[in-house]
């Protein structure tokens, strides 16, 4: 007779290729310029990390719930983090100051992910609200407001996926030039 210890099984490892394959998409989309151009999102360094960290916001939401959910939004997380240290290395920053601004990026990750997940529960203009603060140095509303539509179409397109597509890379994120210009 087989006994049924599934939780001593090791957990499943995503496939490195898939997490580079969504890691990839969330970084190609988070440098779309129609955000920088047509939605006020600053255009550095600051700006282009927040746009980043919305987009793996997204996607881990999206991802938390399926069947082996946890480990494959661990090893993207982690990807983020690899992909932050390079960055900041290849910034000529120090290698005894990678650690404080990789707490200052965990820091960030976790307080935006915290603010939007309020928020997208609330409202379209709370939602709005927190991407104007986080985003958009806290002016701009507007275009704040474009912002929150196109990220709500985004989780709206991810949660129609199934799970087999999420899981496998085998989608797209929306255009923001066809859902961030609506109010």
């Amino acid at each position: 007779m087989l006994w049924p210890f599934n939780h001593f099984r090791k957990p499943q490892i995503p496939l490195p290729g898939t997490i580079e394959a969504i890691y990839g998409m969330i970084v190609t989309q988070a440098r779309e310029p129609l955000f920088y151009r047509d939605l006020g999102v600053p255009d550095t360094v600051d700006g282009r990390f927040d746009l980043l960290v919305l987009h793996l916001w997204m996607v881990l939401r999206r991802l938390r719930p399926v069947e082996g959910g946890a480990a494959l939004c661990q090893a993207l997380f982690d990807r983020f983090c690899e992909d932050m240290d390079a960055n900041l290395r290849e910034m000529g920053v120090g290698d005894l100051t990678v650690p404080k601004r990789m707490q200052a990026f965990g820091e960030a990750f976790y307080g935006r992910s915290a603010a939007y997940d309020l928020a997208i529960a609330d409202s379209r203009e709370a939602l709005a609200q927190a991407l104007c603060k986080n985003i958009l140095d806290g002016g701009q509303i507007e275009n704040a407001r474009r912002l929150a539509y196109y990220a709500e179409a985004a989780t709206s397109a991810l949660a129609g996926l199934d799970d087999v597509k999420v899981q496998r890379a085998s989608w797209r994120f929306p255009s923001p030039a066809r859902v961030g210009v609506q109010q």
